[in-house]
């Protein structure tokens, strides 16, 4: 919804685009055009002489990636090709493939997905998969701030941490044997790369001469010194962010990136990007109130010209399912009323609403009430496609054919669809193996397996050995979108995996779903052998056909197929994290209460359990946090907010007190426009089209009498 100015860039924009004498940070406020100024500033650089093959232009997630490139192309034609637009993990796949063989990785590693780890960590713990989970949330973390096994044990402060130390170096064994990596791994280890070996870093500081990172103030202690390491001394690169949006503290992201710049590069040039085109000014003001108490690192002030507005409105309630009758009551009476126009547009399709809330659980109540007034909606940040288990199996088949030695992905292709190759088999392979630090898919074709298995279940094996082998060759020499699809049908019909899913599911229905969601799959995956569709992770940018195997080493790195995503004319539900980046013409800001936004952070920080009460310096900054997240739901909204609270919330099977968030108060909204009772509103507005009914048809009676 944002407009431009008719120049095409304001005067910092235009700024921040020309600078190109050294390292730039441009603090890029909400709305204020940031991933314009990326991609204007990637045309300046090839205006000048770069090669677009020496940019590069990291941002965070792979739809920001799609949406830069196709920006980017609109400006600069095919050389948009050339430019590596990718994710910072994208970015690592890139220097693993090509240079990780000095790290003792073969070019053909596997990813591993959340699942994989977890499940390795709880074997070699022998704990549930609870813990499990709690120890790889715990590793990620020490990855993300660049400590390895040793590391972590030497830095351990009690005994849990000791001991998940000690499972990280047996995980650390685990990678290294299945030449795989975890997606932490894949900033890790090119930090590695370039930090110990002179040649390598040479290589790709010589490659890039400018490097843009989108979303900077997201960006964890790792992947700012791959940073450093790839700008070198002449430090070319334009970072832009807003340490206002910084909410990703929980898992890495650090404000001391921000703070770095301007000590480890004293040229830094500091351009700020105050103008707003998303947002009207009541909208803006309330934003800029709320994130004031908050410390400044680089002090800014959002405006816009977009005029006045309509006033933000707050809107109180007795419980939840109160707190989602108003907020479906709102919609109905904004979609039935004159609308908030602009530009000649009215703002009353479905897909222009947005309910944003602080945790999942809290979409349910609002589910249930869109459902019963028969308002179409989708949850935002769902699960992924290639979460679901068709896919997983799918994706295991080709991790094996790309790399043998994938341990993970030989247990599930084994297994999927079932072959008569039971559980002991597998746990004596597997014993096997390990005995002679061999893959499980390498210890297939011992000449000595047979000393420990029957030679029935040798027999087993061997076929199922030969089929990859044989499918693996055929995959290497499957080229174009055609050739691809033919074969993954075929593929799919010799291992006859449609039965596989229509045996496994109680519903018909679920297993046609799935079965959709693999033919999906396949079209994808063809697609992309064909050279049509550019790879949303970045790693390929060419237009040459593929051949599958060079496509399934793609496959990890994507968390959706945006392809498949079409513009839905719904409304979106979605957590304040799963929300930025994107906005709405009406947002409904809902549960703003004490515990919930700002989440509860524990009365061993505020004995006094008040919201003044004195609070711990990691209270504090987990409040400033939590500060910044309201900002980014604030700034969601174009044309208006509401924010609601409720007056009892459940807690656990009981209905305890709420008290409204201080953050509302923080807001300093005129208290004599902001109060909206949204049934009232729709309720004198079903009143006025009722009565403008009757007139019409008094004087339609009226007109028939004369």
């Amino acid at each position: 919804m944002s407009s431009p100015p008719p120049s095409g860039l304001n005067f910092a924009q235009q700024e921040a685009v020309n600078f190109m004498q050294g390292p730039c940070l441009v603090l890029a406020g909400a709305g204020s055009g940031k991933t314009r100024v990326i991609t204007h500033k990637i045309a300046r650089l090839i205006q000048v002489g770069m090669e677009p093959k020496r940019i590069a232009a990291i941002t965070f997630t792979n739809k920001a990636a799609t949406e830069m490139r196709e920006r980017a192309r609109s400006l600069i034609g095919k050389a948009a090709r050339e430019v590596v637009i990718c994710t910072f993990h994208a970015l690592g796949v890139r220097m693993m493939r090509q240079d990780g063989a000095v790290l003792g990785l073969k070019p053909q590693f596997s990813i591993l997905d959340a699942d994989d780890v977890a499940s390795i960590l709880k074997d070699c713990g022998t704990v549930d998969l609870a813990t499990a989970r709690q120890w790889q949330w715990t590793i990620s973390l020490w990855k993300n701030t660049g400590l390895n096994a040793a590391q972590a044990q030497a830095q351990a402060k009690d005994d849990n941490e000791k001991i998940i130390a000690r499972v990280m170096g047996l995980y650390e064994e685990r990678l290294s044997a299945y030449q795989s990596v975890d997606f932490d791994d894949l900033i890790s280890m090119p930090l590695r790369l370039l930090q110990e070996h002179e040649a390598v870093r040479d290589k790709w500081q010589a490659a890039l001469g400018h490097v843009l990172v989108d979303e900077y103030q997201d960006t964890n202690a790792t992947q700012y010194e791959v940073l450093k390491l790839l700008v070198g001394a002449r430090g070319r690169f334009t970072a832009v962010g807003d340490d206002d949006q910084s909410i990703y503290g929980w898992r890495g992201a650090t404000l001391d990136n921000l703070r770095k710049l301007p000590i480890d590069f004293p040229a830094l040039k500091v351009i700020t990007l105050e103008q707003n085109y998303r947002s009207t000014s009541a909208i803006l003001r309330a934003a800029n109130n709320v994130i004031g108490p908050n410390p400044k690192l680089f002090p800014k002030n959002l405006w816009s010209d977009l005029g006045e507005g309509e006033p933000v409105r707050v809107v109180d309630a007795d419980t939840e399912e109160h707190e989602a009758e108003r907020t479906v009551a709102r919609i109905l009476s904004l979609r039935a009323g004159e609308g908030i126009t602009a530009a000649g547009t009215q703002y009353k399709e479905l897909k222009d609403f947005a309910i944003l809330y602080r945790a999942n659980h809290q979409a349910k109540t609002f589910e249930k009430a869109l459902r019963k007034a028969n308002l179409p909606y989708k949850v935002s940040g769902g699960q992924s496609f290639f979460d679901r288990a068709e896919i997983k199996d799918l994706c295991a088949w080709f991790r094996l054919w790309v790399n043998n030695d994938d341990d993970p992905a030989f247990l599930r292709a084994i297994t999927t669809p079932k072959r008569g190759i039971g559980h002991q088999t597998l746990a004596t392979l597997g014993e096997f193996a390990g005995k002679y630090k061999q893959s499980l898919f390498e210890s297939l074709f011992s000449s000595s397996l047979g000393s420990v298995l029957s030679t029935r279940a040798v027999g087993s094996l061997h076929e199922f050995g030969r089929a990859v082998n044989d499918l693996e060759f055929r995959a290497r020499h499957t080229l174009g979108a055609e050739a691809a699809l033919a074969f993954l049908k075929e593929w799919l019909k010799d291992i006859d995996y449609e039965k596989t899913l229509y045996d496994g599911e109680d519903s018909e229905k679920v297993a046609a779903a799935r079965w959709t969601n693999v033919l999906e799959f396949c079209d994808w995956m063809s697609k992309r052998c064909g050279g049509v569709i550019d790879d949303a992770a970045g790693v390929t940018t060419t237009s040459e056909k593929k051949n599958l195997l060079e496509v399934a080493q793609t496959i990890s790195l994507l968390s959706t197929i945006s392809e498949r995503e079409t513009e839905q004319n719904v409304i979106t539900l979605s957590t304040l994290h799963a929300s930025k980046g994107l906005e709405w013409p009406h947002v409904m800001l809902v549960g703003v209460t004490e515990g919930m936004l700002p989440f509860k952070l524990g009365d061993e920080d505020n004995p006094s359990g008040r919201a003044d009460g004195p609070m711990s310096d990691d209270m504090t900054q987990r409040l400033q946090e939590e500060r910044r997240l309201m900002y980014v739901g604030i700034t969601r909204a174009q044309r208006s907010l509401a924010v609601s609270w409720t007056k009892r919330r459940k807690k656990g099977r009981e209905m305890v007190l709420a008290q409204p968030s201080r953050f509302i108060a923080e807001m300093g909204l005129d208290k004599e426009t902001v109060r909206e009772d949204p049934r009232a509103k729709l309720k004198a507005l079903r009143a006025e089209f009722a009565k403008k009914a009757e007139d019409s048809a008094a004087a339609a009676a009226l007109a028939a009498k004369q």
